[in-house]
């Protein structure tokens, strides 16, 4: 069961709307006005109750009185402002407010509301606050992400629906303290999206700490989390610093989680609900500011109902959980990420690469790649190194077969003049005019076929 801190974060990240008012028939009234307008609202009687509900990355807007006891509205907007000064805050004011008001908008306040209103002003200023707010974190979203594609450190590549979702949601969460859950396949990249979710947060001067549940011997792991005094046990002749502590500030990757001994579990659980470690042998605490990724290729609720993983641990990690595509999902990003990993390995082998033809890159876009991101790289790897000698024939390998066996004709002649088209578009780098000549269509034949595959130009243009 999840405990009523943990909820309440759960119930905010859906809110659309909190309203403070110390009149219960207030923010009763507005609260029912707004929900059957289909927003979802919150109603809190002080500012105190709703200011911990509060963080830069909540999508909403807040609808509060200005005369209240202990904080007032004024006070509130001052609080709101040092989380995010660009959090909508509506003033609703009595008359003898009006002055209050003007001067409050001067200050940041997004708009004020005078007693008594009607439910569709109520409803039309709230309509056009979320709108703002909503404007406000997709640009936010959209700065970060090109931050994190021009500056140093790991990079997500791809452009196809799943990944970009993917994207959106680690941007959100990015530097919030929660904990996160990674799911996905073996070889999708679960410790290069846990070092992308470090490298670009505020966390980033500190420790990224990796450790794989599964690959340390049981009777050595919770002396590798949380570390040893001297005599602690047989063989600790000295102090060791576990990496819960020497990832204080940073980030601890968890990777395999489902591997973790279940009496192991019970410990870090602890460590997670209570911020703090004990080393072996030790009666100090040390406290800890600690964002925890756990990561896991298998069905972390199914295995808790098989009783192989604790339920309680499963509800503290999965406050936000992040689910990687397999790469079988995001096919049209296959040729992007073997050119990538193909200069990464001509780079380091010192070798010319030659350019795949579109018979090539359709083999490697119909195979449903098992081992996912991590196959494709050791492919493109070979590639650089083998060169022609590469066998990029997939038919005989039983996943390309079923794939391929599914496709009618038509579903292939398709895919493959898709596969031409794209790899044109590449080539040129988004000139219409040379792709055109490339594939010797005209204008208006290109654009039609670029429009029924779903092709933009701006996604092939090199800045």
């Amino acid at each position: 069961m999840l405990d009523s801190k943990t909820s309440q974060s759960v119930v905010d990240a859906d809110t659309q709307v909190y309203i403070i008012d110390d009149e219960k028939h207030v923010r009763t009234a507005v609260q029912q006005t707004l929900e059957l307008a289909n927003y979802k609202a919150e109603s809190f009687e002080s500012a105190l109750s709703a200011i911990p509900h509060l963080n830069a990355n909540w999508p909403g807007v807040i609808v509060s009185d200005i005369n209240m006891p202990e904080i007032n509205g004024l006070q509130l907007m001052e609080k709101v402002q040092q989380i995010d000064k660009e959090l909508p805050i509506i003033l609703v004011t009595g008359h003898g407010d009006i002055s209050m008001a003007v001067s409050a908008i001067r200050s940041g306040a997004y708009d004020f509301i005078e007693k008594p209103f009607s439910n569709e002003q109520i409803t039309e200023v709230v309509r056009r606050a979320l709108e703002k707010r909503a404007l406000t974190l997709e640009n936010r979203n959209l700065r970060k992400e090109l931050e994190a594609h021009t500056s140093p450190g790991p990079r997500i590549l791809g452009n196809t629906p799943p990944i970009l979702k993917m994207r959106r949601v680690l941007h959100q969460v990015m530097d919030t303290p929660t904990d996160i859950l990674l799911n996905g396949e073996t070889g999708v990249g679960k410790e290069l999206v846990a070092r992308y979710l470090h490298e670009h947060s505020i966390r980033k001067d500190k420790n990224f700490v990796a450790i794989n549940c599964g690959a340390i011997p049981e009777n050595l792991i919770e002396s590798e989390l949380y570390g040893h005094e001297a005599g602690a046990f047989t063989g600790a002749d000295k102090i060791r610093i576990g990496k819960f502590e020497h990832a204080n500030g940073g980030t601890l990757f968890l990777d395999e989680i489902e591997s973790m001994p279940m009496g192991l579990q019970v410990k870090i659980l602890r460590v997670l609900e209570e911020r703090q470690v004990e080393r072996l042998g030790a009666n100090q605490l040390i406290p800890l500011d600690i964002r925890i990724i756990a990561a896991t290729k298998v069905d972390l609720k199914a295995l808790s109902e098989q009783g192989g993983f604790r339920r309680d641990l499963l509800y503290r990690l999965n406050i936000v959980s992040v689910d990687i595509p397999a790469l079988r999902d995001r096919a049209d990003d296959i040729p992007l990420l073997f050119e990538h990993f193909a200069l990464i390995a001509a780079a380091r082998y010192q070798r010319e690469i030659i350019p795949l033809s579109p018979e090539k890159i359709h083999d490697l876009m119909v195979y449903e790649w098992p081992g996912n991101v991590r196959e494709l790289r050791n492919m493109a790897e070979r590639y650089v190194i083998m060169g022609d000698e590469t066998t990029f024939n997939m038919s005989d390998l039983d996943s390309s077969t079923e794939i391929q066996g599914r496709q009618t004709l038509q579903e292939k002649v398709e895919f493959f003049e898709r596969s031409l088209v794209a790899d044109a578009l590449t080539k040129n780098q988004g000139s219409i005019k040379e792709t055109m000549v490339t594939l010797g269509l005209p204008r208006k034949t290109l654009y039609d076929k670029m429009k029924k595959h779903g092709l933009s130009r701006s996604e092939y243009i090199n800045d």
